[in-house]
């Protein structure tokens, strides 16, 4: 008898995987999904603390003040990109590198070089704002000029955000999942939960919630910083650090600016939309188009979880040469995310309309079609993976400028006409396309990447599934007189579907064995 014969059907799964995969690829991958799914799980935890906040501060605020709260973070958002300076990617590309090859001067000397410059041209806009508030002018209107000074609050968030997002990428660089884990999921959304219910409680104004807002904010860096020591001096990294072997790499770092910084604007075309909404409409309509953006942007909760590592890992990976590497952990992260994700894809997208009312009532009524667009949008970004990450990592960083300078000109092009024709739905319409645009522009670069498959045919069926599950939830949806209510047991069924034939292409047993133990976990998962 076939001694495979008896083995369980998990194992042989496991066997014909590793024939076909390197041992750098399956390595990296399952460190990938593992650590991911922890971030994962936090960030699933943080959504309901975000999501309630949002709720009771939308419901809380009159559709003006949220629409000048939104507007002002927009504007703080546009600013942050600047300041950046597309630094916020050179951390994950460098520092796992030079850690890998033992270059700890050269480490180091790119975390100074990204921390000092990111917060020096921080500062330098927030005191530039401050001596000249007419800076802000260009950025508003007539209805919103009021609200100049809630603007000169939230300008201070610029150097603070910056210095947060480069802190997560260092964290990852250096597997600290657990730190990012407590302050990116729980500090940061309970601190911003207590300001709004301060502010529900007090009866407050919108200037004491922007205050609210840095002082969050601020204390989540101090937290941050405290952490990292405290992870340096686990690693025996500080033990490493000494002040005159500091390699500042400025050559290899500063080539990384200009397609970072870009690629950074290109990414933020729903804030940058938002900007121009409020500059070209009214506030109301700003609103009608942010309120709905965190419902959209759950789409990307898998991804944002799994990006903080898949740089880091794809980075050593391509330190080793390993290309096929890239590719299995490429698709197979693709993969993961796009099943993952297909749930909240499938409520945020063909229940747009019903979940808008459900959440914020009947006066946020147009915001349904915009959320159904910004979901398509967001999910497809997830459909397609990390291209942008990869083609970084690949140094193709020419073609990485190219592709998104013109998608910042498309965008403000095809945006700034929609919006004065169709007001909330062109800016909706407009970020979708161009976001879905700039996606197939990126993931056609990839050709040229070496053992690397713009399409891994091993996953055909898992993205038919999707299609054809999103295409056939949305037509019930259209065609059928179905309540909110009813319709939501129709898309987890169509969701389960999903996760039944992508099952065995996930390599589930093999990225958590140890959940097989578990009874229903086997049924499931085998």
């Amino acid at each position: 008898m076939n001694r495979e014969g008896n083995r369980p059907m998990s194992m042989q799964v496991l066997s014909e995987i590793e024939t076909m995969r390197t041992p750098g690829e399956q390595d990296a991958t399952r460190k990938q999904i593992r650590g991911s799914s922890l971030l994962l799980f936090g960030r699933m935890l943080s959504l309901g603390i975000n999501f309630f906040t949002q709720v009771l501060m939308v419901r809380y605020l009159s559709t003006r003040d949220f629409g000048v709260l939104a507007y002002g973070l927009a504007v703080v958002g546009f600013f942050r990109l600047f300041a950046s300076l597309g630094l916020q990617d050179a951390i994950p590309r460098f520092v796992p590198i030079y850690q890998e090859n033992r270059q700890y001067g050269k480490m180091f000397g790119t975390i100074f070089l990204a921390m000092g410059a990111v917060l020096a041209t921080g500062i330098v806009i927030v005191a530039v704002v401050w001596q000249v508030p007419m800076v802000l002018m260009p950025f508003m209107n007539h209805e919103s000029l009021p609200s100049l000074g809630v603007l000169s609050i939230l300008i201070a968030l610029v150097p603070v955000e910056t210095a947060d997002a480069l802190l997560d990428g260092l964290f990852a660089s250096l597997a600290g999942t657990r730190d990012i884990f407590f302050r990116r999921y729980l500090l940061g959304p309970g601190l911003k939960f207590g300001v709004v219910v301060l502010l529900l409680w007090m009866k407050s104004t919108i200037t004491f919630l922007a205050y609210g807002y840095l002082v969050a904010g601020t204390t989540g860096v101090l937290v941050y910083g405290s952490l990292l020591i405290k992870l340096l001096r686990e690693q025996g990294l500080l033990q490493r650090f000494r002040l005159k072997d500091i390699d500042i790499p400025f050559r290899e770092t500063l080539a990384f600016v200009l397609p970072g910084l870009i690629s950074a604007i290109a990414l933020c075309i729903c804030p940058v939309n938002a900007f121009l909404l409020g500059r070209l409409g009214t506030m109301s309509e700003v609103a009608f188009y942010r309120a709905v953006g965190p419902v959209a942007e759950l789409n990307n909760i898998v991804f944002a979880s799994f990006t903080l590592l898949y740089t880091p890992l794809a980075a050593r990976l391509f330190a080793r040469a390993d290309y096929r590497g890239i590719n299995g952990l490429y698709w197979q992260t693709a993969a993961w995310m796009s099943v993952l994700s297909f749930p909240i894809f499938a409520v945020t997208f063909s229940l747009a309309k019903p979940l808008t009312m459900f959440l914020y009532g009947a006066r946020y009524a147009p915001s349904g079609p915009v959320l159904a667009l910004l979901s398509l949008a967001s999910y497809f970004n997830v459909l397609l993976g990390f291209n942008l990450q990869t083609l970084k990592v690949v140094k193709r960083w020419r073609y990485v400028v190219h592709v998104s300078a013109v998608t910042v000109f498309a965008n403000l092009v095809v945006s700034t006409a929609l919006i004065k024709q169709y007001g909330t739905i062109g800016a909706a319409i407009g970020s979708a396309v161009t976001l879905i645009g700039y996606n197939l522009l990126l993931q056609a670069g990839l050709s040229a990447t070496a053992d690397f498959h713009v399409f891994d045919r091993r996953y055909l069926t898992i993205y038919l599934t999707i299609a054809l599950g999103a295409c056939g939830l949305f037509l019930v949806g259209s065609l059928t007189s179905l309540s909110f209510y009813a319709l939501l047991p129709v898309a987890a069924c169509v969701s389960f579907c999903v996760l039944a034939v992508a099952k065995k292409k996930l390599n589930f047993a093999e990225s958590f064995p140890e959940l097989l133990r578990l009874p229903f976990m086997r049924l499931i998962f085998t």
